[in-house]
């Protein structure tokens, strides 16, 4: 498995922390920047991880700004991205069961490390559920063109 993984200046540290529990835990990876603190916009870079997640050239994404809600706005706007704003392992856990989110938007001034690291694993060890899901998911397709 491949994690396409981005940030603007809110997410970086936060970035950094879940960059590290991946090379610890084995887990491929490519960042996309940002590679700084200083101000910049989150859009720039929730485009190239949706975008490399959409081509398959990454299995799942991860993004995070000050909030999460810019990436998983812009995430949303990719065909094929299912971004999910998550908060807590549980919203995690119910994305990739029944949403089957394909990218993970994180708020880098609204989580704790760990509580962050928590919520990447459990949400990279959840697998789409189908079933029920599958129907509603091709609904959103259909309905959206997305």
């Amino acid at each position: 498995m491949k994690i396409a993984i981005g940030s603007d200046h809110a997410g970086y540290l936060l970035k950094e922390v879940i960059k590290k529990y991946f090379s610890e835990n084995d887990i491929t990876y490519k960042d996309y920047g940002t590679f700084k603190i200083e101000s910049c916009d989150y859009p720039e870079f929730s485009y190239k991880v949706s975008q490399a997640v959409a081509s398959g050239e990454a299995d799942l994404g991860i993004l995070i700004c000050g909030t999460g809600i810019g990436m998983c706005i812009t995430a949303n706007k990719i065909k094929g991205i299912r971004g999910a704003l998550v908060y807590n392992e549980e919203t995690a856990k119910l994305s990739r069961l029944h949403n089957d989110a394909n990218i993970l938007c994180l708020g880098g001034r609204m989580l704790e490390e760990k509580e962050a690291i928590q919520i990447v694993h459990t949400w990279l060890n959840t697998s789409f559920e189908g079933g029920r899901h599958e129907t509603r998911l091709k609904l959103i397709n259909k309905l959206t063109g997305l």
